[in-house]
This record gives structure tokens, sequence and C-alpha cells, in this order.
């Protein structure tokens, strides 16, 4: 038999039972479909997350406050007191200081209520200075941002995000209306465009005012020069570690404290949080593989099971071939082709439904998913390997038959 006969016989007796066909290559296109998605869904999940930490800003490096040593000497625990204060930022803000940083803008944020036009609306409030927009990468729809002159005069003007906006005045213009937060009257110059949301919250719903008019008129006494975070812009990629030591020995010295591991702040990166996040999404799209995987193994197991019930089917089939002069080499041949096709076609159709999955998922689910051709590519390949895999017993087996023996069979 040629090789061409082979395949047209092997098809014609995978056709010739095509539901039981078909239930036997159903382990293999879910174990296929379940991989595509899973890789799929790691890539898209750790595409989502740079792109949420690449949005804070480019060359960014983020100061929270750390845990604090009271007078008695006992450290209280993480960021249970401010330990930052307007002063660190300004000190970061100096050329001579830190030639590596290009900008610095504090953060003192608050989760105050908003009212105009009879609305109440509750948000996070964050007094800033003038860097804020070009450090955060943040840009306006309409109006304008906090100016030096409001800082230094401690404007009452605020900034609103677009949901903060759309919640107090809907469809109304929203630059020279007026805001009451905490009993003091606003007057919104800006607001800003949508930004999404990433780990600290939705980044469209917020105000901002001058840091000077947040200490002053917002919080007031001993924790108003006190900020909750302070971004730093480093002049470049390559200069964002020197940056970051700049930071970090700056700091320290204010702080009069020597050891490092003591250090009452904390400095994070981009780099670091994208690496982060990457390391722990790759964990679990390995875990969640190993976990489809399985699917497949089962879809083997049942080629295997299909194909000896074919051996047995067809055991005077193979007695007459066998008669008439056909090789081992060529029963075998023909059964490791049919394993084949069913691998194959497990594959192909395992593919097809996981990559339609990725197109309408993400709709229902909120998170990205990407198809990778080379998973789509390894996974048809693999399903192939695991059908003649899994073939290869029945196909020997079918082979060994003697044509007495088989013909004699009932």
């Amino acid at each position: 038999m040629s090789w061409l006969e082979s395949f047209r016989t092997s098809w014609s007796a995978v056709y010739s039972h095509a539901l039981r066909s078909i239930l036997t290559v159903l382990g293999i296109l879910i174990g296929i479909a379940a991989v595509i998605l899973t890789v799929g869904l790691g890539l898209g999940t750790q595409k989502d997350v740079s792109a949420q930490i690449s949005s804070l800003g480019s060359n960014l490096l983020i100061i929270a406050p750390g845990s604090s040593t009271d007078t008695a000497g006992l450290r209280g625990g993480f960021g249970s007191t401010s330990t930052l204060t307007i002063a660190d930022a300004q000190a970061l803000t100096s050329s001579v200081n830190a030639p590596d940083i290009s900008a610095v803008a504090a953060e003192k944020t608050l989760s105050l209520s908003l009212e105009a036009n009879d609305t109440n609306w509750t948000t996070s409030v964050t007094g800033t200075t003038t860097s804020w927009l070009d450090v955060r990468a943040r840009t306006l729809s309409m109006g304008a941002f906090i100016s030096d002159d409001d800082e230094e005069t401690s404007a009452a003007v605020v900034v609103l995000g677009p949901e903060t906006a759309d919640e107090l005045f809907g469809t109304q213009r929203v630059v020279g209306q007026s805001v009451v937060i905490s009993d003091k009257t606003f007057q919104v110059i800006g607001v800003l465009d949508s930004a999404g949301s990433d780990s600290s919250g939705n980044l469209d719903d917020m105000a901002i005012v001058p840091f000077s008019t947040a200490a002053s008129a917002l919080v007031g006494g001993t924790e108003s020069s006190a900020v909750s975070t302070i971004y730093l812009q480093a002049a470049s990629d390559t200069q964002l570690s020197a940056a970051y030591q700049e930071a970090e020995t700056l700091l320290l010295n204010l702080h009069s404290i020597t050891d490092s591991t003591a250090a009452d702040f904390t400095i994070s990166s981009q780099d670091a949080l994208v690496s982060t996040a990457t390391a722990v999404y790759e964990t679990l799209t390995i875990l969640l593989t190993g976990v489809a995987a399985l699917s497949l193994l089962v879809g083997g197991i049942g080629v295997m099971n299909i194909m000896l019930v074919s051996v047995s089917e067809r055991t005077r089939e193979i007695g007459l071939r066998k008669a008439l002069g056909a090789p081992p080499g060529a029963i075998r041949r023909q059964f490791l082709i049919e394993a084949a096709i069913l691998g194959l076609s497990g594959g192909l159709l395992g593919a097809i439904l996981g990559v339609t999955a990725a197109l309408l998922l993400p709709g229902v689910i909120g998170s990205s998913i990407v198809v990778s051709p080379a998973a789509v590519g390894l996974s048809i390949g693999v399903a192939i390997v695991i059908g003649l895999s899994f073939g290869v017993y029945p196909a020997a087996r079918a082979a060994r038959l003697a044509p007495i023996d088989a013909l004699r069979s009932e």
C-alpha cells in the first residue's frame, strides 16, 4: 500500500465512525483550547498590568511612608504615621542633591465629600504641586491645571477627574463651576482626560487641588506638612537607578537614619513593579497550563482506547490484508495515520475554539487575552504527537497479528 492509499483507508475508517471519532477528539479539543486560552490570558494580564504601571508616568520612582519610631524607641506599623513631608519633596527637587531627578510631585490624598448643584459625591481629593501633571503622565480634556501662583497663594481651585465631573455636573460645562469641599468653595479650572484604573484605584474619579490649599484649608494642624506619596521622575531610563540611589541617600540623611534597613520610607520603581507582576503571572500561567495539559493526557488515553477498539473490530480485515501480502509496516502505518488524523482534528478544532473564545471573552471578563501564534502552532503539534504516541501500541498490536489467527476470529 502506498502512503496515499494508507491515508485514504485511514480517513475512511475515521469518517465511517464519525460520532465515535468526534467523542474521541473531544478531550484533545478541550485541552488545546484550554492551553491557548490560559497562555493568552496570562500574556494579556501581563500586558494590562504593564500598561497600568506605565500609565503612572515615565521613568517613575514612587516613595511611600514606612514605619516610624516614637520617642520611646518603639516602631509603629508600616505606614502607621506619615514619615514623609513636603520638605522632603522640596529637598529632592534640588539639582545639587539629586541631579538625576528631573521632576518631583508630592501628594496628600484625602477621602472627602464634594457638593455641587445639590449633588454629593465622595472621592479622593489630592493636594499636589504643579509638576504632578507631567510626572503622572496625565493630560487635560479642558481648562488648565494648577499653577505656581495657585500654589503660592493657596488658591481655592480644583481640577476634576472625568468621572467626578460627570457625577457632579453631568453634561453641563464644568470649567468655571463651583464645588464645595469641606464647607469651602472651590472653582473648577480644568478636567483631566480619562486614564482608567490602576492598583491604587480609579484614576478618573478624583479631585486635584494645590498642595498648600489642601494643607491649610482641608487638613491643618500637625499633619498639614505630611504627604501621602512622593513621585519622582528620572531624567532618563538609564538614570533611573542613579535617581533611586540619590533619593534614598538624601532621605536617609534628612531623617537622620544611618542604616538603610531601618528606613522609614520605601522606594519602588516601575521596573520592579513590572518584574514582580510579570513573575507572578508567569508562575500562574505555568500552573494553569499544566492543569489544562491534563485534558490532553485524557484525550490521548481516549485515542488509545478507541484505536484498540478499532483493532479489535477489524481483526479479520487485518488478517485478510496480511494474507494478501501486506507487510507489518503497512498495517502499522495505517493505524498510526488514523491516530494522527484524530490528533490533528482535535488540535485544529481546539485551536479554532481557543482563538474564537480569545476574541469574544475579553468583552465579558474585562481582561485582555493575547493569542500567541507560537502557542497555537505548538498546541496543534502537541495534539498530533499525542495522537501518534497513544496510537503506537494499538498499531503495533495490529501489526503483530498472525494472519491465520486473525482470519479465524469472529
